[in-house]
C-alpha cells in the first residue's frame, strides 16, 4: 500500500535553493516538488496534508559526529541509541553517524558488530558507522578495506588521550596511505596529546585542580601544531584529511593555508565553540566541569575567527560531537582533579537550532545554515542526495521549522538523557515544529510519534567531495 504526504505553504530551504513549494511524499521518499498555487501542486492528493505556511521547510538535519553510550574515563556517555536518536529528532536532525570504537588488541569487524548491537532495534532516526581506529596493525588495515566496502567509509584517529586512542605518527601514516588506496577518509582528534599529558602532570603537581585548568593545558598551539602535522602526513600519504572539532583560530588557519595550497582537507567545528568559551569553564564552584570537552572551548575572540571559517568555507561542517556526561555521579568524577572529568557536551538536539540563531544573529545565510548541518556532511559522508537535500528520490527527511517561535533552552525541557544543559537559559529564535524521517512522522506539532526500531542502519559511499 502506497502513502502519500503532500506539505503545503512553506518556503523550502536547501543548501542551493529557497522556493515557496509544496512537497509530494510517497513511500518515504521525496516524489515531487511544485511552486505552490500552482496547477501542478494543487492536483496532488494524499492521506495526510501537513500545512507549513508561514514556516521553513528544510531537510533533515545530518550530525556525523555523535558518542552514543561511549566509554570514557571509567563510565559511559549518559544516552543511549535510543534515548539519543529521539533527543536527536527533537532537536530536527534526522541522520547520525556515530562513531564505533576499535580497542587495542582486538579487530576493528568487533568494535563494529558492537556498536550494530547497541544501535539496532533502538533507534529513532537513520543511522551510520564510522571506525575509531585504536591499533594500526596489518590485520587491521585490511579490514579497514573491507569496511570501505560495506558501507563504514570513515576511519577516525586521535593524536590525544596516550594510552588509549592515541596514535603515532606512523601508525597515522598507515592508516593514511591504505585509506588513499580503498577510498576512506580520515577523521583526526587534531591535538598534541604526549605534550598535552606534561603541561597536565605540571598543573596537577602546582594545585591547579579546577576544570578551568583543563583548558589551560590543552594549548590553541598544541591543536595547530597537530592540525599541521595531520595535514602533512595526509599529504605525504596523498589522502584526503577531515579534522574533527576545530576550536582553535591558529587551528583555522592551518587548514585555510593547505585549502589555499588545492589540498583535499577538511574542517569541522561545533555550537560549543561557537557559543560557549573558556568563561563557562571558570564558572565557580564545580560548575565549570560541565563544559570540559576536547577539544577544549577557547577563549572569546576565537569565535569571531570560527564563524569566518565557517562563512569562508574553511570549515564546512558544523557536528555535534555529542557526547553527554551527567553532572551528578558523572562529571563529579574529577572534583579535585580536572584530568578525570569525562570528557565531553550534551548538544545533539540543540544544533539545529543555535544554528537557526546564527542566521537571525547575521552569521550566516538561511541557505549556508542548511548546507553546513545537512547538505554538506551528507556528502562529506557518502549520503547525498538520499539525505541532506530536498528532491526528488530523496529520503523524506523533513522538518517543518517555525522561524518565529521562541524557546528558552533548558534541562528542564530537553529531552537528551543528561541532568543539564550547556546551553541553559540561552533564548533562541527558532523551533522545530514536525518532522518526518522517510516520510513518517516523528515529531508532531512538538510531539513525539516516533518509535524505537524505525531508524535504520544507512551504508555510506566515499567522500563526494573526491569524486
Amino acid at each position: 500500500m502506497s502513502s502519500r504526504t503532500v506539505i503545503r505553504g512553506g518556503l523550502v530551504i536547501t543548501a542551493s535553493d529557497e522556493i515557496h513549494a509544496d512537497v509530494l511524499i510517497e513511500d518515504g521518499r521525496v516524489a515531487a516538488l511544485a511552486a505552490s498555487g500552482t496547477p501542478a501542486a494543487g492536483a496532488w492528493t494524499a492521506e495526510r496534508v501537513i500545512d507549513a505556511t508561514g514556516k521553513y521547510v528544510i531537510p533533515g538535519g545530518v550530525d556525523v559526529h555523535t558518542h552514543m553510550e561511549l566509554p570514557f574515563g571509567g563510565t559511559f556517555a549518559s544516552d543511549t541509541f535510543e534515548t539519543g536518536t529521539r533527543a536527536a529528532a527533537w532537536g530536527g536532525t534526522t541522520t547520525i553517524v556515530d562513531f564505533a570504537v576499535q580497542s587495542v588488541g582486538r579487530s576493528l569487524r568487533e568494535g563494529l558488530d558492537a556498536w550494530h548491537a547497541k544501535a539496532e532495534g533502538n533507534c529513532a532516526i537513520d543511522y551510520g558507522f564510522h571506525m575509531i581506529v585504536s591499533d594500526v596493525n596489518q590485520d587491521t588495515l585490511k579490514e579497514m578495506d573491507l569496511l570501505v566496502e560495506e558501507g563504514v567509509t570513515s576511519f577516525k584517529q586521535f593524536m590525544a588521550y596516550p594510552g588509549v586512542f592515541y596514535s603515532d605518527d606512523g601508525q597515522i601514516l598507515r592508516a593514511m596511505q591504505r585509506s588513499a588506496e580503498n577510498g576512506g577518509l580520515i577523521m583526526m582528534h587534531a591535538e598534541n596529546g604526549i605534550a598535552i599529558d606534561v603541561l597536565v602532570e605540571q598543573a596537577l603537581a602546582r594545585g591547579e585542580t579546577d576544570p578551568r585548568y583543563h583548558g589551560e593545558v590543552r594549548k590553541a598551539l598544541l591543536e595547530a601544531e597537530a592540525t599541521h602535522r595531520a595535514i602533512k602526513l595526509a599529504q605525504v600519504a596523498g589522502a584526503p584529511l577531515y579534522v574533527v572539532h576545530v576550536s582553535a583560530m591558529e587551528a583555522v588557519a592551518e587548514l585555510a593555508r593547505a585549502r589555499d595550497e588545492g589540498l583535499p582537507v577538511f574542517g569541522e567545528t561545533c555550537p560549543q565553540y561557537l557559543f560557549l568559551s573558556t568563561d563557562n569553564l571558570a564558572e565557580p564552584g564545580f560548575e565549570g566541569s560541565k563544559y570540559v570537552c576536547s577539544t577544549p572551548l577557547r577563549p572569546r575572540e576565537h569565535q569571531a575567527k570560527l564563524w569566518q571559517g565557517l562563512r569562508t568555507n574553511d570549515l564546512q561542517v558544523v557536528s555535534t560531537d555529542h557526547c553527554p556526561f551527567c553532572f551528578v555521579g558523572q562529571k563529579d568524577l574529577g572534583r579535585g582533579d580536572f584530568s578525570k572529568i569525562p570528557n565531553g557536551l550534551p548538544g545533539v538536539e540543540n544544533r539545529m537550532d543555535l544554528l537557526h540563531q546564527a542566521v537571525v544573529d547575521g552569521h550566516i545565510s538561511r541557505r549556508r545554515w542548511i548546507e553546513i548541518a545537512c547538505a554538506t556532511p551528507a556528502r562529506m559522508f557518502g549520503m547525498y542526495p538520499k539525505k541532506g537535500t530536498l528532491a526528488p528520490g530523496a529520503d523524506a527527511d523533513v522538518v517543518i521549522y517555525d522561524p518565529h517561535a521562541e524557546q528558552v533552552v533548558s534541562a528542564e525541557t530537553h529531552h537528551m538523557n543528561v541532568d543539564y544543559s550547556a546551553y541553559e537559559g540561552k533564548r533562541l529564535t527558532g523551533r522545530v515544529e514536525t518532522v518526518l524521517s522517510r516520510g513518517e512522522l516523528v515529531i508532531t506539532e512538538r510531539e513525539y510519534t516516533g518509535h524505537a526500531g524505525h531508524g535504520v542502519y544507512t551504508p555510506r559511499s566515499t567522500c563526494q567531495y573526491l569524486d
